[in-house]
Order: structure tokens, then sequence, then C-alpha cells
């Protein structure tokens, strides 16, 4: 059975460690390889950054829901981040060609680049007036 965990967090980077720390509560108990809790770490932290960084105006106080949920067959993780702010798809901007050098580049675009190529689905959609980026991970 998949049971939902959900926990809101105000939107500021002092926020990380207890957003890392409420998913891996709710890894602790399936064996997570190292390898994916690692992919799960670095694409949730570039998540949770853009949202502390962009989605509410610099004077806002925002707040991210972060919901998890584990089961299935196979075993999947699925982690939710829900954010107020204003409406930003990340997936329809164009990747970022990592074959530029860094100087020829576009600023911006490789941590989303690094979560869609990390994870087993990526999705995006804008409900109620919320954000709703949602990460999905085989363990």
């Amino acid at each position: 059975m998949r049971q939902v965990e959900e926990r809101n967090f105000p939107a500021n980077l002092d926020q990380m460690e207890q957003v890392q720390a409420f998913i891996g509560e709710q890894l602790e108990q399936y064996h997570c390889p190292y390898k994916v809790k690692f992919q799960l770490d670095v694409a949730v932290e570039e998540i949770f950054v853009n949202i502390a960084h962009y989605a509410y105006r610099p004077e806002q106080v925002g707040e991210a829901t972060v919901r998890c949920c584990v089961g299935g067959s196979p075993l999947q993780i699925t982690i939710q981040f829900l954010d107020n702010g204003k409406p930003f798809n990340p997936l329809a901007k164009e990747d970022a060609d990592i074959t530029l050098s860094a100087e020829e580049r576009e600023i911006g675009g490789l941590g989303i680049l690094m979560v869609k190529k990390s994870m087993d689905a990526v999705e995006y959609n804008y409900e109620d007036g919320k954000n709703i980026l949602t990460i999905k991970k085989n363990i």
C-alpha cells in the first residue's frame, strides 16, 4: 500500500536540510541504494533551491509543500513539490546545450537537465493556482 507523507516548508534556503531529512525518513525502511539516494538528493536540492529563489517575489515569504510516496511494483518513490508562486514550467524550456563551453552557454537550465536525466519521470502541472513538479525514481 502506498502512503503519502506531506510536509510544508518555508521556501527559503535554510530549510534545505529539513527537506532532505524529510525525504530521507521516507526512504529509510526501503534500503534505498546509495546511488539512488544521491540522485534524489541532487534532484530535491535543485528543485527546492529553484522554488526558494524564483517562485516568490523577494519581499514575499512563500511556502513549499513536499509530498512523498513510496510503493508499487517495481518499488518507486514519487516526490511532488507544490508552491503558490508565479506559474513556471521548468520542463518547457529547451534543454541546456552541454556541447557548448561554459562561456558560450546561456545561464540556467543545467540543474533541471540533471533532474530530467537522473529521474525515471519528471512532470509539471499548474492546478488551482499551484505549480506542481513531480519526480519519480525506481528504487
